[in-house]
């Protein structure tokens, strides 16, 4: 994906890579956005909650993990990041866990994307990651809502001002 590169790390409170997701203004409902900080400042990962439900829970989480965030490393058979989080969100204390994957090729603008598809125990939440040529891991789990190739279109860099305090 070669429109994303690194930024400078001006602002230690934001992430110093670009965030790939859904624009707000394109997406009803409300939007939360959380940040994984080191504690030398740098920025581990960002995620958005998109709360489709009016306040009962986010219907999808989009995480942007860099190379050396500590939330890419799961065990195997464990469930992302970004899926642990979408559970605990909903109060869900359900034990689900990684049961199969599979590629699936995405054109995305002119890029094409090797997508995986995660399967998991809990058949009500869809997961899907891909790598970007900067080295950011996207990964969207969705609940009760399959992921279909329509949503990648929406799918652009959100502005960094967003993730500043």
């Amino acid at each position: 994906m070669s429109f994303l590169r690194r930024r400078s790390a001006a602002v230690p409170a934001g992430p110093d890579f670009d965030v790939l997701a859904m624009d707000p203004s394109d997406w009803p409902g409300n939007l939360g956005a959380g940040l994984l900080p080191a504690p030398d400042g740098t920025c581990q990962g960002v995620f958005l909650r998109y709360d489709l439900f009016g306040g009962r829970g986010p219907a999808m989480i989009i995480g942007n993990l860099p190379e050396g965030s500590p939330a890419r490393d799961v065990d195997e058979g464990d469930v992302p990041f970004e899926v642990a989080h979408l559970l605990s969100a909903l109060e869900n204390d359900e034990h689900v866990e990684v049961v199969g994957t599979e590629d699936d090729p995405v054109m995305h603008e002119d890029n094409l994307l090797i997508v995986r598809r995660i399967k998991l125990s809990e058949d009500r939440i869809s997961c899907v990651q891909f790598d970007r040529s900067d080295g950011v891991l996207v990964t969207i789990a969705s609940w009760d809502r399959p992921i279909t190739n329509d949503l990648y279109a929406l799918l652009k860099p959100l502005p960094a001002e967003m993730f500043q305090q």
